[in-house]
């Protein structure tokens, strides 16, 4: 197994696991404000120092491993069942079909989700069902390439032919033949997906676009530090590293994935 792999796993185990914590235990509710320990630093009865609204920093980072984690797996979760359903469908019907889904595919992906995210807080609101909803339609056009060219691929195969020749309906080739042959590469797509998606809402959040208070964010965290920085470093110190590693884990956990289920890259990088 890769290092990679290994490591991008007890990375996202790790963020998974004080995102569950926080649904049942805290150390402080992370929305409570004592304004006489504003900007305290690490102490016993707060382990990762306050606030500039003497707000637990611990409780606030298990509040947004939470907050980043839903957002993520919901902002995936929309681009992977649309996108992958328009690309199974353009790539095993083909013709005219095809042609039309691909091309309304790339327009969308000509917006990145940033504006999207700005289009539909002016129609709508900001908030994390506007960023949830940016980042799926603007991971969908990923999704539906990957499931295009794999349908694609697995279609010309000799086990799709044989089945094919032997009876066997459309349907049957195409959901017991071909879409269980393009997963992988999908699931591996989704965990890459995961990283962005907790980028992106991080940095929406960070411009009010995301979530909003007084829900724990950890980009509206860094936005409310910025101001602080120089009395105190740790309301802004701690949401990063929570950034930081939890982008890293999904891209390792990703490339690590991709290595090990592809043998020609993991000749190539892991020799004989």
């Amino acid at each position: 197994m890769p290092a990679g792999l290994r490591a991008g796993g007890l990375l996202v185990v790790a963020v998974a696991a004080v995102a569950v914590v926080s649904l049942i235990w805290m150390p402080h509710d992370p929305d409570f404000a004592n304004f006489e320990q504003r900007l305290a630093p690490p102490a016993a009865g707060h382990l990762l120092g306050t606030d500039h609204f003497g707000r637990d920093l611990a409780a606030r980072i298990m509040a947004g491993a939470r907050n980043a984690l839903w957002v993520g797996m919901v902002a995936v979760g929309i681009g992977l069942s649309i996108g992958a359903a328009l690309g199974i469908v353009a790539g095993y019907a083909g013709g005219r079909l095809d042609r039309a889904l691909m091309t309304l595919l790339e327009a969308l992906y000509a917006f990145p989700a940033v504006l999207l995210a700005m289009l539909l807080a002016t129609a709508w609101r900001p908030g994390a069902t506007s960023s949830m909803v940016a980042v799926g339609l603007a991971t969908v056009p990923i999704f539906a390439r990957l499931a295009r060219a794999g349908v694609l691929s697995a279609k010309a195969q000799p086990y799709a032919e044989a089945a094919r020749a032997l009876g066997a309906s459309g349907g049957r080739v195409l959901f017991r033949h071909i879409v269980p042959n393009i997963l992988g590469p999908i699931i591996i797509q989704a965990s890459l997906a995961m990283a962005a998606a907790v980028l992106i809402e991080a940095a929406l959040s960070y411009l009010g676009l995301g979530t909003q208070p007084p829900t724990a964010s950890w980009g509206r965290m860094l936005r409310e530090a910025q101001s602080f920085m120089f009395l105190s470093p740790y309301p802004g110190l701690w949401p990063g590293l929570g950034i930081a590693i939890t982008v890293l884990g999904f891209n390792l956990l990703g490339d690590g994935l991709r290595d090990w289920t592809d043998p020609r890259r993991r000749s190539l990088r892991w020799g004989p």
